[in-house]
């Protein structure tokens, strides 16, 4: 993963008609000047901090995405314009990444918000200027204040994540669940979507943590569970914090086992504490949209342009959907359609009803019948009244250094 420093308050990439895929870090930059045959997109994505090690592929995706978009035509009479910006995982830097996008380069919609305390924080902004944001967050309270429905989901509810992570662990025979959340509100959603589903079925939480970001060490932390004397701690966590709660867990010598999202428990927490450390580790994450053709066209593209499977990052699949999705609605909207006209036809590309597509190009072709249901690479979206999508879960578990499947769940 390469963080190096830049200077995203001057960042801006030109898709429409501009090679822009190469070996570095970003695309070159190309100064252009807006027109009526463009629609502006901000890839507001998390190429610093915690959320970095998706971020990244998230943003690749979103650029290759609209470059093919572009190749096609475009969509609704228009090219896709991207600007490029880094949130850092923060919601500050969020805030003021949002502000440029939306007031100096005027974009009509924001793609590939992170971290929920990103997104609730740039969520009023885009409100207030009528432009969509589709986000992988998983805050429940991102439901609750899209009262203009411009936010559309494409990641599961953390509390659905608590609720399978109950799963996990009754599944897996766990009796003394303690629960460690990072302090912010995806962290604390999930570990507290726990709590109810293991309660609601009788149970106890032996202990709860909440612990800061950015520290060097979580010994104190640690302890505190440990001295609960828990046979499972569920993580509502990222990856940089995970890595060094497990390590400094490791080293205590405390038997226990771990449950925790697929976002931090993952190849590369493999790599950096090695197999024995994370050997019964149990993660859970939302499926991808299996056999599909949107996911096999997916993984190929992100394995072309990182280097890596696709399997490796499923909110860059997400952010590949976000591209068909709102390409669809401007085709469904028509020539020199508003933000708010385009966001009232995202349900009629991605719903429920229609007829079933899996790109662009069949998609655009579909639109001159009726309506359609664009099923992606991330999952069958179905976004309900909520603007939510509902993908299903997976129990996974880290057996000698290899993530292997134990079982798929509705929640």
């Amino acid at each position: 993963m390469n963080n190096r420093e830049f200077n995203t308050e001057r960042r801006r990439l030109c898709i429409a008609g501009t090679a822009l895929l190469g070996s570095s870090f970003f695309p070159s930059i190309v100064n252009a000047q807006a027109s009526s045959g463009t629609f502006r997109i901000g890839a507001l994505n998390s190429i610093t901090g915690s959320g970095s090690s998706y971020g990244v592929g998230m943003q690749k995706i979103i650029i290759a995405m609209a470059e093919r978009i572009n190749a096609l035509g475009g969509a609704g009479g228009r090219k896709l314009e991207v600007f490029a910006e880094d949130d850092q995982t923060k919601p500050e830097a969020g805030v003021l990444a949002a502000k440029k996008l939306l007031d100096v380069n005027k974009v009509g919609a924001i793609l590939g918000t992170f971290s929920s305390g990103v997104t609730l924080a740039v969520m009023p902004l885009t409100d207030a200027a009528d432009a969509i944001l589709m986000n992988t967050s998983g805050a429940p309270s991102i439901s609750e204040r899209n009262t203009k429905g411009f936010s559309w989901r494409f990641e599961a509810t953390n509390d659905r994540y608590g609720r399978a992570f109950a799963q996990a662990a009754k599944n897996n025979g766990f009796e003394r669940p303690a629960t460690m959340a990072f302090n912010n509100a995806s962290g604390l959603s999930n570990t507290q979507g726990f709590k109810e589903a293991w309660e609601a079925a009788g149970g106890k939480v032996v202990q709860s943590v909440v612990y800061e970001p950015n520290r060097p060490s979580y010994r104190s932390e640690v302890q505190k569970i440990i001295e609960a004397k828990p046979d499972v701690v569920v993580m509502g966590s990222y990856l940089q914090d995970t890595t060094i709660i497990l390590r400094e867990w490791y080293q205590s010598g405390y038997d226990l086992r771990w449950i925790m999202p697929n976002w931090a428990g993952n190849e590369a927490l493999i790599k950096a504490l090695g197999k024995d450390v994370c050997e019964g580790v149990l993660t859970v994450g939302t499926i991808s949209n299996e056999g599909s053709p949107a996911l096999e066209d997916f993984n190929t593209l992100y394995q072309k342009l990182t280097g890596n499977p696709g399997s490796t990052n499923s909110y860059a699949s997400m952010c590949y959907d976000m591209v068909v999705v709102l390409a669809l609605a401007m085709e469904a909207a028509g020539p020199n359609a508003s933000s708010v006209e385009i966001n009232a036809k995202i349900p009629e590309v991605a719903g429920a009803d229609g007829t079933v597509v899996h790109s662009f190009e069949e998609g655009r072709e579909k639109l001159k019948s009726g309506k359609i249901s664009y099923q992606g690479a991330s999952s069958k979206l179905n976004f309900d009244k909520r603007g939510d999508a509902s993908p299903d879960f997976s129990i996974n578990i880290i057996k000698n250094g290899v993530i292997e499947r134990q079982s798929r769940v509705q929640v």
